[in-house]
């Protein structure tokens, strides 16, 4: 019986640590995606830019 209670004391043991370690991930990957985002926005809004000032360049030509 104490043999159960042990090896129950360990699986439980080593779950709560895996759950730990996975929320820990996931809270990682949610400021990665953030920043991910946040980068991609910027982009976004230098390429427009950047389409626009080549728009502009080719109106300007003869």
């Amino acid at each position: 019986m104490d043999a159960d209670l042990k090896a129950l004391e360990l699986k439980l043991s080593s779950l709560i640590s895996l759950c730990n370690e996975l929320r820990n991930e996931n809270a990682q990957l949610r400021l990665d995606l953030t920043a991910t985002k946040n980068d991609s926005a910027l982009l976004k809004a230098n390429m427009t830019k950047a389409s626009e000032r080549i728009e502009a360049l080719m109106e300007s030509l003869p």
